[in-house]
């Protein structure tokens, strides 16, 4: 009778542990690691930002500027970045440029194609307007801009195909990196 009782205990407590090991894996795991986030639980606790540590660098320094309540410092710059734009999702990545700045960039894909819309809003700006620069589906693009206003600028990508999809963003200019917009 006791040996029954102790085996029903260890595969009573053998189940819980499975239980718990896989939510773990699917609500902190996935998400933090391979950008998996099929509770949103991830996304809503800024775990999707971890697996991509470029961005999450860049977004960081936008985040204390914000704290401290100073704008971060615009530079001219040169930054390579990974945006990971997951399966049948759109993400955005932006920057923070004053008036008549300039930014060069090159993107590209692992040769899959991806919509995308390069545009700018202005600053204080509450009515949503805002001015598309480019929008094509593409690979890859080169290319410069000259804001016409001082605001947030950068990219929408649009993944319609069932993988994630990592783009490469390689920039220089005068910015300041706000990363990806929630």
């Amino acid at each position: 009778m006791q040996d029954t009782l102790s085996n029903q205990a260890l595969l009573k407590s053998t189940v819980i542990a499975l239980l718990i090991a896989g939510l773990a894996l699917i609500s902190f795991i996935l998400p933090a690691e391979y950008n998996i986030d099929p509770t949103g639980i991830g996304a809503k606790l800024g775990l999707t930002a971890l697996a991509n540590p470029e961005a999450t660098a860049a977004a960081s320094s936008a985040t204390k500027a914000q704290q401290t309540g100073q704008p971060a410092a615009e530079k001219d710059a040169s930054d390579i970045i990974e945006v990971i734009v997951p399966a049948g999702r759109g993400v955005e990545y932006k920057f923070a440029m004053t008036q008549f700045k300039k930014m060069q960039y090159q993107w590209q894909t692992g040769g899959e194609p991806l919509f995308f819309d390069l545009h700018g809003e202005p600053e204080g700006d509450t009515t949503g307007y805002y001015e598309s620069y480019a929008i094509a589906t593409l690979t890859e693009m080169k290319g410069s801009f000259t804001t016409p206003f001082t605001g947030v600028h950068g990219w929408y990508w649009k993944n319609t195909s069932d993988k994630a999809i990592t783009v490469k963003l390689t920039v220089s200019g005068e910015y300041s990196v706000i990363g990806l917009k929630k």
